[in-house]
């Protein structure tokens, strides 16, 4: 290990009552697949040989400074708003925490790692397919400047597994992501349903230090309605960032949403292909509750079972005024997200609202391509699209787009410099694309089309450059 990495054992000590001691599957054959360099260096394991990756990262030997064994959380949550009291990690566990440059916690947390005690009938695996999966939605969203778990280690690990939506026998694998926090608002919920308020405040206490140490001079009721509004604001902005990214998260649930407002846990996703308000990502999402446009009520909603649960040790009037701050939350954080995907900035006469409102309705009319519109206009560059696609971009309302988006000025058009920009199509992450790179590692493992995926996913990074003024995963003005 390298001087940088910085072990932190802040979860272990909430208690019993948070998690359980699992031991992790054993595979028969453990072959690498992914390694995410760029984030081991970020927090000091780049120096891991091959054996030592296998060891700590698919037969998961404690890290130095962890505990021995692995922690499965428990939660609760509600699925398509229907409560469940039987869930927790089934497939997955808490493997390690440690700080990051900036001194923030991270876990790292695992998918497809065996079984644990709420597996219910499931096998605990991961198929590689969905390891490869959630990588490129990680690596996607990385890109495009949302705030998201990063994919950081996947082992194949020689398991043949039984799937009713994939060809079976799939392949199995095992994932190790890392992200600031795996407390979820479900964890709350666990706590509510028990009506354990002393759990509850130990939460409230541990999230504050952990993650929002700002607050911490709060006292009494005001450290769970503080905490509350950071998670507030974290979400929102979160809701905004997957939409001017053109991404479908597909499960919402409240296990599926986190304190510290991060994107995790890729199962269904989807991006647009074109703007659609009802696209949907998950094929049993029959009802469309978690379509592309029902997001930020999706998260709205799952705010307020979150505020349930705080409503043990707080005043409900109280909490329903913080959770009334989020429509303006999101409002805000929208319009810095799609500027920033547009590359622009504001001037004394742009509005964000009319912006958006434009943009929308001119992606609704012509169905431009969603992630070739944001490349072609982004830092207000000359056209330089194929010819199919300039002569989208005209009549009525691609003007009125053109009359909102010229009162904004370009920010940092250096970055047009960039050799991505010399693309004539931008890179993309549609679910035919997905299925195009896989394909070859499914018919004869041949991994060439992710590998040249994966290049021009950070070809695309490094070009928009989003994550500029950010320290570590978080945006400047929440850092």
């Amino acid at each position: 290990m390298a001087h940088t990495f910085r072990p932190d054992r802040a979860f272990p000590a909430l208690g019993a009552e948070f998690a359980d001691p699992v031991d992790p599957a054993d595979f028969p054959h453990i072959q690498q697949r992914f390694w995410n360099e760029r984030w081991a260096s970020e927090v000091g394991l780049a120096g891991l040989g091959r054996d030592e990756k296998i060891e700590h990262f698919a037969r998961f030997a404690p890290l130095p400074g962890w505990t021995d064994p692995p922690l499965a959380m428990r939660y609760h949550g509600h699925q398509f708003r229907q409560y469940n009291p039987q869930i927790g990690d089934g497939r997955g566990f808490l493997y390690a925490q440690m700080r990051d440059p900036a001194g923030r916690l991270l876990d790292f947390g695992t998918k497809g790692s065996g079984q644990t005690p709420w597996s219910r009938s499931g096998d605990g695996r991961l198929t590689l397919k969905g390891a490869v999966r959630e990588i490129l939605a990680a690596q996607m969203l990385e890109a495009l400047g949302v705030y998201t778990s990063k994919a950081f280690a996947v082992f194949e690990t020689g398991d043949k597994l039984h799937r009713h939506d994939e060809p079976s026998p799939a392949r199995g694998a095992v994932l190790t992501r890392l992200q600031h926090s795996h407390v979820r608002f479900g964890t709350f919920q666990r706590q509510a349903y028990a009506q354990n308020t002393g759990n509850l405040t130990a939460l409230v206490d541990h999230c504050i230090a952990a993650y929002y140490p700002a607050l911490e001079d709060r006292t009494g009721e005001e450290r769970p309605l503080a905490l509350l509004g950071e998670i507030v604001g974290a979400s929102a902005r979160l809701a905004g960032e997957w939409m001017a990214a053109g991404f479908v998260h597909g499960v919402l649930n409240t296990d599926n949403l986190n304190v510290t407002g991060e994107s995790f846990d890729y199962g269904p996703w989807r991006f647009l292909p074109y703007f659609e308000p009802g696209f949907t990502a998950a094929y049993f999402d029959e009802h469309g509750l978690y379509a592309f446009a029902r997001q930020p009520e999706a998260v709205f909603w799952a705010l307020q079972q979150l505020g349930a649960a705080l409503s043990l040790i707080v005043p409900g009037e109280k909490l329903v005024e913080v959770l009334n701050t989020f429509p303006e939350h999101y409002r805000l954080s929208a319009g810095t997200a799609f500027t920033r995907r547009l590359g622009i900035r504001h001037t004394e006469e742009s509005s964000q609202d009319d912006l958006i409102r434009a943009a929308l309705t001119f992606l609704k009319d012509s169905r431009a391509p969603w992630e070739a519109f944001f490349f072609d206009h982004f830092a207000k560059r000359d056209m330089e699209a194929p010819d199919e696609r300039r002569a989208l971009y005209a009549g009525e309302t691609y003007d009125a787009f053109r009359t909102a988006f010229d009162t904004f000025e370009a920010e940092r058009p250096e970055r047009l410099s960039h050799p991505y920009f010399r693309r004539e199509n931008p890179v993309h992450m549609t679910i035919e694309q997905m299925e195009a790179s896989f394909a070859p590692i499914h018919e004869k493992d041949d991994w060439s089309a992710f590998h040249t995926l994966l290049g021009d996913i950070a070809e695309a990074r490094a070009g928009y450059d989003l994550g500029a003024g950010r320290t570590g995963f978080l945006p400047e003005e929440t850092a």
